[in-house]
């Protein structure tokens, strides 16, 4: 872990003193739940260690009927609009190997910094309650699992924490920790950020047969290879150089449990990632047409379901500036990456960002060892950035309000 001089150096925003003086507590936190980490919709470990830290606060707190997620409303003094923020809970099937004194034991772990992200809304929590007589408006912290492929942004609007305060949301805002980038680099840009996330699953029909005798049936298998090819042509000819998507071949299968026998049937799936809706509706409509076409042009017949999963996420464009000055600001902008082209991940807070205008950002939170990748076994994530997240978070929530 980094050494704690220079990862909040530079921040002189109004909360910078006071989240400097959670350091050891929000550390405290973001360790504890990195060891209870869980995955999925069903958390209850995690939600109570975050219920445990918002006790007492004199906070509305309601939590999930169909999941774990806990939703706090924190009305201010003043009067004003509602602003979220939103940190996610759950982690992934890895078993840890990061070699931490505190990493996780269960088979699973935080390698998306999941753990830092419920820590930094914590600590944005505390340093606005500290506040709350002059708070002009409402905030509502977001706590939600399931982002991690199981669309706990979705089922969290469903169950209305948009409503929560009785009135919509003006904005939304979440930091997300990256292993890769320095300590303490902020990165965000206006538009797409992340791309969307979808699936299209395949089965492909022949007839079987022999293997000694392929002439006297229909073997999917080399057909199947024929729409791998396809697939990665599709991308190149059918959609626009400015507006790719990134399209991969990620299961394949056939039913064959024998040397000497053909397969009847081939199973594939396709990881679909877009950045425009436009592209991925070309995506959805053509290539499944495309695929049945050369299946039917060598005997065979193909079945496909498409499954949406993630939007993109889009930055509001006028937000994103607001936030852009306020980063610029507080950190200056040395410290402050405007991102050149959006990243091929997913995220669900898109589904946020599609009812609410608001940004994503990212902080670097590589640690000294230098950088790691995201969902790696070995993932080590810089905990001193959680002063900086809970203090951006904080001034983020504030100055949105103020604007009324």
């Amino acid at each position: 872990m980094g050494s704690g001089s220079d990862a909040g150096s530079g921040f002189d925003g109004g909360f910078g003193g006071a989240a400097e003086e959670l350091r050891a507590h929000l550390t405290a936190v973001r360790r504890e739940l990195h060891g209870a980490v869980e995955i999925g919709l069903d958390l209850p470990n995690t939600q109570a260690i975050l219920l445990r830290e918002l006790e007492g606060l004199g906070l509305e707190i309601t939590v999930g009927q169909s999941l774990s997620s806990i939703t706090a409303v924190l009305r201010g003094g003043r009067p004003g609009p509602v602003v979220l923020l939103r940190g996610d809970m759950d982690g992934l099937p890895i078993t840890e190997a990061s070699g931490l004194p505190f990493a996780s034991t269960s088979g699973a772990m935080h390698a998306c910094g999941h753990d830092l992200h419920m820590a930094g809304v914590l600590g944005a929590v505390r340093l606005l309650v500290a506040r709350r007589d002059e708070l002009p408006g409402t905030v509502v912290f977001m706590f939600q699992p399931g982002e991690e492929g199981q669309a706990g942004g979705r089922i969290m609007i469903e169950e209305g924490v948009l409503d929560a305060a009785g009135a919509r949301p003006v904005a939304a805002y979440a930091i997300h920790v990256d292993s890769a980038t320095p300590r303490g680099q902020l990165v965000t840009r206006e538009g797409a950020m992340m791309a969307s996330a979808s699936a299209l699953r395949l089965t492909l029909h022949g007839t079987g047969g022999h293997a000694a005798f392929p002439q006297l049936g229909i073997d999917p298998v080399p057909v199947a290879a024929q729409l791998i090819l396809a697939v990665q042509t599709f991308a190149a000819r059918r959609l626009p150089a400015t507006d790719q998507a990134v399209i991969s071949i990620t299961r394949l299968s056939s039913d064959s449990e024998a040397s000497n026998v053909l397969a009847a049937t081939v199973s594939l799936e396709a990881n679909i990632r877009t950045l425009s809706m436009q592209t991925l509706d070309t995506v959805r409509e053509q290539l499944p047409v495309m695929l049945a076409g050369i299946a039917e042009a060598n005997g065979c017949r193909l079945e496909s379901e498409f499954i949406a999963s993630y939007p993109v996420t889009y930055n509001d464009p006028a937000e994103t500036r607001e936030v852009l000055e306020v980063l610029d600001e507080l950190v200056g902008e040395e410290r402050v990456t405007r991102l050149a082209a959006p990243s091929m991940a997913s995220e669900d807070f898109s589904y946020v960002l599609q009812e609410v205008p608001g940004a994503l950002v990212f902080v670097g939170a590589a640690p000294d060892s230098g950088p790691m990748p995201l969902h790696s076994e070995q993932a080590i994530f810089d905990d001193e950035v959680l002063p900086l997240q809970a203090s951006v978070l904080a001034e983020l929530a504030w100055r949105r309000l103020l604007r009324g």
